[in-house]
């Protein structure tokens, strides 16, 4: 039985949310990607305030050796990398925010029966934003999707739709497919759909 799905919030309630919390999402997924996400919880609040709650005009204004500064920061997580591409994707929601009004308005604006356009539109224009760092961030910031885990693709594949994960536009237009008809004939959000997924083999 299928517990805690998350309920996606629709586009106007995604605009709302202020662009800082998007950026700080996407710090914590790009921070957790390959240590424990313990360390990450333990470290966030001085995280947070390193980063300057990840407000975007506080970045924007910092001087450029700045970033020399947090990576010898105890606060943080040490990566060079890590932390180089959360000051990347800094510039990258100040960009979508000024063309748009702000990244959650993009965002909640972004189509459900194109949810793979979002996700590669985040590999594309953010930074260590692919594999399953940004669906994650998208998920817990509310955006209906699925998220590609080995349980899911090991289910499309079972189902005959993919050989194996999604590499090319062809793949990625046979996985929004399916699960466009699965929510047709369902009426349940992509969310419930990735789950039930996950959790059927």
């Amino acid at each position: 039985m299928l517990k805690d799905i998350p309920v996606p919030l629709d586009a106007e309630a995604l605009a709302a949310i202020p662009d800082a919390r998007w950026l700080a999402q996407m710090a914590r997924g790009i921070l957790q990607a390959g240590i424990s996400w313990k360390v990450v919880d333990a470290k966030w609040p001085g995280i947070e305030a390193a980063f300057l709650g990840f407000d975007l005009s506080a970045i924007a204004f910092q001087p450029d050796d700045w970033f020399h500064d947090l990576c010898a920061d105890t606060r943080v997580i040490r990566s060079p990398p890590k932390l180089r591409a959360i000051l990347d994707n800094a510039a990258f929601v100040r960009r979508v925010r000024d063309d748009c009004g702000s990244f959650g308005r993009r965002v909640g604006d972004w189509p459900a029966d194109d949810f793979a356009g979002l996700i590669q539109w985040l590999q594309t224009e953010g930074a260590r934003l692919g594999g399953a760092t940004g669906p994650y961030m998208l998920r817990q910031m509310g955006k209906d999707g699925y998220i590609l885990s080995q349980d899911v693709t090991a289910r499309l594949v079972a189902e005959g739709v993919i050989d194996k994960a999604p590499t090319t536009k062809k793949a990625w237009a046979a996985v929004q497919g399916a699960f466009n008809t699965w929510r047709d004939q369902s009426g349940q959000s992509l969310t419930t759909i990735s789950r039930v997924l996950a959790q059927s083999l």
